[in-house]
């Protein structure tokens, strides 16, 4: 079993030998065939190894515990049949009976909370938990599963998803209307062939409110299923930055360059460029550009200028996060990243979360500046 990941193996990353120049994620615009888009929906790398109990709940926040033991229950619900250890089972005419998962409870889990709660773990967790061969469960993102749709055709989509036991949606999104509506029909199909659901919500607070309000927006979208869903309030302030010290300062465009030289696998850009060149790669993409890097070194960074730069940003910064990847950086805190009309607006959550993984990935880079010369 392989210990857990800590801010401290980053400077593991670090080789003796004298590294190759460092990368340029500019350089990079991967096409992703969509057979790899199905083999992926699996938890991130930082979630590969979750649990519930690993799970760290703040004892003045019950709602935390309340959702582990709800979570665990409903995984229970979802054991049963027998699954094939060559691979997944395709049954083009004829589908086996799945456990019904709402034989004795709900069919589906909406998980609803702040930023930096947990629950990306706790949904990873559950499908950790699930009784079923892993070619039988998909963990992805709103987006990723929007992606899904996109390159395998809608019909494609839910004929390769129906003989799921599971599956989990991170960070569902209310924010493109068609979109909603496509996922919410995907996933009314997904239902009526047996499959349990759960969902984490990324919502538009500024339009829909706080709380429950979200889950019940989530909830009309996908009108039949409604009473399927339990919804789960997880309450708390985010757990990336409890009790440790403030995100080190940025460091000098000099530092920035020298440590993307020294650091095997790292890559080194212009922040502006950077954020250029993310205008011409679609999101589905930003993962497969991450591959191999091992540390992310940016120079001059700066206010984003419009929503749309910052959205994209977003997307890379998950996908930095999901992959541990530490980011070094010269230029202004990522504190500073949005304006304030930005951060009052009806993406804030999302600006937030991009802000909290940010600078957690900050901490982990800090040794790296401080490494020493390869010799």
């Amino acid at each position: 079993m392989s210990a857990p990941t800590t801010s401290s193996g980053s400077a593991g990353r670090i080789a003796a030998e004298a590294p190759a120049a460092p990368a340029a994620l500019t350089a990079r615009a991967p096409q992703v065939p969509a057979e790899r888009l199905v083999a992926e929906m699996v938890p991130p790398p930082r979630f590969a190894t979750v649990s519930f109990d690993n799970y760290i709940t703040d004892r003045d926040q019950p709602s935390q515990a309340e959702a582990v033991e709800a979570l665990r229950a409903f995984a229970a619900r979802l054991g049963g049949g027998r699954d094939t250890k060559g691979g997944r089972r395709r049954h083009w005419f004829r589908r086996e009976t799945k456990p019904a998962a709402a034989a004795d409870g709900p069919r589906g889990m909406y998980l609803d909370g702040g930023y930096g709660v947990g629950k990306t773990h706790l949904l990873a967790s559950l499908w950790h938990a699930t009784p079923a061969a892993p070619e039988l469960k998909a963990f992805g993102t709103f987006v990723e599963l929007t992606n899904l749709v996109g390159a395998l055709g809608f019909q494609q989509t839910v004929r390769t998803l129906s003989d799921h036991r599971l599956l989990c949606i991170d960070e569902f999104e209310l924010d493109d209307p068609g979109d909603t509506v496509l996922v919410s029909t995907l996933l009314g199909k997904l239902v009526e062939a047996g499959v349990a659901l759960a969902a984490t919500s990324n919502t538009l607070p500024g339009k829909l409110g706080e709380g429950r309000f979200a889950a019940a927006d989530f909830l009309r979208e996908i009108q039949g299923l409604s009473a399927h869903f339990r919804t789960l309030r997880i309450d708390g302030e985010d757990y990336r930055h409890r009790g440790l010290p403030a995100a080190p300062a940025p460091h000098s465009d000099d530092t920035v360059t020298r440590a993307a030289h020294r650091v095997p696998g790292a890559s080194l850009d212009a922040f502006p460029a950077l954020l250029e060149h993310l205008s011409r790669v679609h999101p589905s993409r930003y993962g497969a550009m991450c591959d191999g890097i091992q540390a992310v070194c940016l120079t001059g960074v700066g206010p984003v200028p419009d929503q749309s730069t910052a959205l994209r940003l977003v997307v890379l910064a998950d996908r930095l996060y999901d992959r541990e990847v530490p980011v070094l950086a010269s230029g202004v805190p990522f504190d500073r990243l949005f304006s304030e009309e930005m951060l009052n607006g009806g993406y804030r959550k999302k600006y937030f979360r991009a802000i909290s993984r940010l600078t957690a990935l900050a901490r982990d880079a800090k040794e790296l500046a401080d490494a020493p010369e390869s010799s």
